[in-house]
């Protein structure tokens, strides 16, 4: 699943491409979408901007002209595990198979195509203010400003659950996935399985500062890119490809601090994968 960091510089390679243009043409293969389009159609309205809140992108259009039904003006995308967005230029060759685009909106300049998008909607002011996702996500540690003890607050309320799990919930915090959860964890020397409410508040703002640290510092680079962001992460700060992360990916190699075995296991619903050094980062559920 994308992380917060690849949404977010999704968004703004999207915003910095078609903010201000308008729509030529919008296609979907989701009749929920082109009923939308039918209604009100898209074409001749403009993309007034490209936003991230969390995992979700958040793509808003000028309102409908006068005369036509009244419609949503935002569509909310949700990548889950194999979803992106691209932006090409118009006539350039798509790096993804045409069957797989579930959303095209053309503009004069740029395409901006939606491979695999497995959630999409229209969605006007009052349905975003209800829609639930959006309603009780936790502070985004990519916005301009984070309400780090509302983050911990929420923290605090998962109890005895692991650590691990809390970070990947977006109603506790927003942004983090498999890839910032086990850095951010290594970096802390925090046992995957720790249960939440077994560490101090202090931890807690460790943790989410080292979480907050590493995705903005993936999103430093403010280079316009053609295609949507799927670059190499970096948390050690080491510029050799092969020693870019402490411990993700990196399960039965040696740890870059103590020379044990990187350990993984898979855990939560989704069987979502950890990584951690069982010497750096003893402990666990058994505290």
């Amino acid at each position: 699943m994308p992380e917060g960091d690849t949404i977010f510089r999704a968004a703004r390679t999207l915003h910095a491409a078609l903010a201000g243009k308008g729509v030529t043409r919008f296609t979907s293969d989701s009749p929920a979408l082109t009923r939308v389009d039918e209604d009100a159609p898209l074409a001749g309205r403009t993309i007034t901007g490209v936003e991230a809140r969390g995992k979700h992108l958040l793509m808003h259009f000028s309102a409908p002209p006068a005369g036509l039904k009244a419609c949503a003006t935002t569509l909310r995308t949700h990548m889950r595990m194999h979803g992106s967005w691209h932006i090409y230029r118009p006539g350039e060759k798509w790096q993804l198979p045409r069957r797989d685009a579930r959303i095209v909106i053309e503009t004069a300049d740029f395409v901006a195509v939606g491979f695999n998008v497995p959630i999409a909607e229209f969605l006007d002011e009052r349905q975003q203010a209800r829609q639930e996702d959006l309603r009780l996500i936790g502070p985004d540690l990519l916005g301009e400003t984070f309400d780090e003890d509302e983050a911990v607050r929420r923290m605090q309320a998962r109890g005895a659950q692991g650590i691990a799990e809390v970070l990947l919930n977006q109603r506790v915090a927003a942004g983090i996935g498999n890839v910032y959860k086990s850095e951010t964890l290594f970096l802390e020397r925090v046992h995957p399985d720790t249960p939440a409410n077994a560490l101090t508040e202090d931890q807690l703002r460790a943790i989410l500062r080292t979480a907050r640290k590493l995705l903005k510092a993936n999103v430093a680079d403010a280079r316009s890119e053609i295609v949507t962001y799927r670059g190499l992460r970096r948390t050690t700060g080491r510029t050799d490809p092969a020693e870019r992360l402490w411990a993700y990916g990196r399960g039965r190699q040696p740890c870059r601090r103590c020379g044990t075995p990187i350990a993984y296991k898979k855990t939560g619903p989704d069987a979502r994968g950890t990584y951690w050094c069982p010497e750096c980062q003893r402990g666990g559920a058994g505290l």
